[in-house]
């Protein structure tokens, strides 16, 4: 029988660190630093919060939480970072009703009215002015660079996000090598033909989640939730052209996960035997909790990577 299935482990003090998602990237070079000089280098594009005319500012943070100062946090050749992006929030609503009182009154003084680049440059003057007075909100990122195998690691679900961390990570070091995963064999042929009754490779279990799609009719999607797959309602799906685009599957017992066609991994769940592995004990310090369960993440996580790099197979350069 199959572990029970838990959320990340968040021991009290824990920050969020226990990856989620997963979005996976190739090295095709050496970095442009050592990993020694890494967070050196990330200082320079450390966070700063948003200025007053500024919409959003993204930069650097500890891993570990607020109060720690290191930038990057390493175990075992594994080396995490985080980002932080801060933005001001301005509701479209708030900008319009400004905007809307100041344009009825010009017109009402000048008696005419305001041509379509006059209504914009005011739009603009009305973002800037209340732009200081607007709430921000944060979101952290956090990834992390598996030296030995060659792979950055990035915590999301949004691709647009992971490359905004990327791009950050750019501009700190002058230049990235790195490139998405390129699998030699077809995700949706390889996870269609096991939902199909095809046996799993070493290690792979089907989950409880699946998503097929017609591939003459996009639109046309069935999504499996919370259920058995192996039916004859699946079956019967399959049998009439759908493909799968989205597996739930569990490996090894210890993680289970979704598996999109384009190899990333999304709502990653940790077995109660990866917390017992952890073996952490309320009167830890924080600081050498935060190492044991980094460590014991990225372990697990980089040998996950290494067992779908060997089914789905990468196409070098």
């Amino acid at each position: 029988m199959a572990s029970a299935i838990i959320r990340p482990p968040n021991w009290p003090g824990s920050p969020p660190m226990w990856f989620k998602n997963l979005r996976i990237y190739r090295l095709t070079d050496q970095l442009p630093c050592p990993v020694a000089e890494l967070g050196e280098r990330l200082l320079e594009t450390s966070f700063v919060p948003c200025g007053g005319q500024e919409t959003q500012r993204s930069g650097w943070v500890s891993p570990m939480g607020p109060g720690a100062t290191h930038l990057v946090h390493s175990a075992m050749n594994f080396h995490l970072v985080c980002a932080r992006t801060q933005q001001r929030l301005l509701p479209p609503a708030a900008i319009r009703e400004v905007l809307d009182e100041k344009i009825l009154e010009i017109e009402a003084a000048e008696g005419r009215q305001l041509r379509k680049r006059e209504r914009a440059n005011l739009k603009d003057e009305v973002i800037q002015t209340l732009l200081p007075r607007a709430l921000t909100r944060s979101h952290l990122t956090y990834a992390f660079l598996a030296e030995a195998r060659g792979l950055l690691l990035v915590d999301s679900a949004s691709p647009a996000r992971a490359e905004d961390l990327l791009n950050l990570l750019r501009d700190s070091l002058g230049r990235l090598p790195v490139k998405p995963l390129v699998p030699r064999h077809s995700p949706v042929d390889l996870m269609t033909r096991w939902l199909h009754g095809g046996r799993l490779p070493a290690g792979f279990r089907l989950g409880q989640q699946c998503d097929m799609r017609d591939p003459l009719h996009a639109a046309n999607v069935v999504r499996c939730r919370q259920q058995e797959l192996a039916t004859q309602e699946v079956r019967q799906h399959l049998d009439a052209g759908k493909q799968v685009n989205a597996l739930g599957l569990e490996w090894n017992e210890r993680l289970q996960f979704v598996l999109a066609e384009d190899l990333a991994v999304k709502g990653i769940k940790y077995s109660e035997i990866v917390q017992k592995d952890a073996g952490v004990e309320d009167e830890m310090e924080a600081a050498a909790r935060f190492d044991a369960d980094f460590a014991l993440m990225s372990m697990e996580l980089d040998q996950l990577c290494e067992s779908l790099i060997e089914v789905f197979g990468i196409e070098e350069d």
